[in-house]
């Protein structure tokens, strides 16, 4: 493990916009650190989430010119909450789209947990364009990840926050609870929807940090921005995200020759280490570092301390310039 180090400091974007990226959809982007350095492009989470100002921290400005984005119907990203148009293929051309507005030939790609996902499933579709990856909490849809966020295999760590998961499904609607959170979630009555979305949301939030705190364990207010949140998420779920079953393992191999740090949490409760070791074991270019005592989040101290060290590395090997 590298020595203990702390985020970047704080920073603002050097540029804002909007890109229209067809579909009705427009996507809030902005870049932070020195134009014309190393180009990186950072991918959030959930689906549905969107990035913050602590997500620029991971870079170091001086040496990095970071693209980050609202993934379609998220965070500043218009329609908010729009699942119309909305699939991996679709946030697959827009990273692409982004790259030929920023008007660079290559860059570092940087996601975490389903940040992650999108950033194999784009390096897989456009390997001459990714210099290097640094991927956190890996996540790739499987059946068996499914299942076990899902499907009940966390509830056997967490029974409380599982419990408070289905309070608002009734029992003859738990069979498939992927569907019925589905249909609630896109039900007429807002009421609905709202109850629907705390729990989705609140059930992520509980166990997303290995340590829990209050603020975790407290009721979600179901506002616009966890609605579709969780309406986002629930659709990429229910849909498999448009993936094949193992499809992203099975073309582990297109990475090949592409630089990468996988960094995940001994104790993820979220995505479990196993689906990142197979990762690692398919992807040789890839240096796997499992942190201990670590969970899911990436502001984590050995999570974040690996981060950051990974961005450090890429940005002295890759140096300015040649990965554009």
């Amino acid at each position: 493990m590298p020595p203990v180090t702390k985020p970047y400091p704080p920073i603002e974007p050097y540029a804002t916009g909007r890109l229209s990226v067809g579909e009705g959809h427009e996507l809030y982007w902005e870049r932070c650190g020195t134009p014309g350095a190393l180009p990186a492009v950072f991918l959030h989470g959930g689906p549905g989430s969107g990035s913050s100002p602590h997500h620029r921290r991971l870079f170091d400005p001086a040496r990095y010119d970071v693209l980050l984005f609202d993934q379609r119907a998220s965070g500043r990203s218009t329609p908010l909450g729009s699942l119309e148009a909305n699939t991996t293929a679709h946030l697959v051309a827009d990273i692409e789209r982004l790259r030929e507005m920023a008007g660079v030939e290559r860059w570092l790609v940087f996601g975490g947990s389903w940040g992650a996902t999108l950033a194999i499933a784009y390096a897989e579709a456009h390997p001459e364009r990714v210099a290097a990856m640094v991927l956190r909490g890996v996540f790739t849809g499987r059946k068996q990840e499914l299942d076990w966020f899902y499907g009940g295999g966390a509830a056997t760590m967490f029974p409380d926050h599982w419990e408070r998961f289905l309070t608002p499904l009734p029992t003859d609607e738990r069979g498939d609870i992927v569907a019925a959170f589905h249909a609630r979630l896109s039900h007429e009555d807002a009421r609905v929807r709202e109850e629907a979305a705390s729990a989705w949301a609140g059930w992520e939030r509980r166990l997303v940090a290995l340590r829990g705190s209050a603020a975790a364990s407290a009721p979600l207010s179901a506002g616009p921005a966890t609605v579709a949140f969780s309406r986002i998420e629930n659709h990429f779920v229910y849909h498999r995200l448009w993936l094949a079953e193992g499809q992203l393992l099975a073309e582990a191999h297109r990475l090949g020759g592409i630089p990468g740090v996988i960094v995940q949490g001994r104790f993820d409760m979220v995505t479990p280490p196993a689906t990142a070791h197979a990762l690692a074991k398919a992807w040789p270019d890839a240096d796997f570092r499992l942190v201990e005592g670590a969970g899911h989040a990436f502001s984590e101290s050995g999570i974040l301390d690996e981060l950051v060290a990974a961005t450090d590395r890429f940005a002295a090997e890759l140096g300015k310039g040649t990965a554009q």
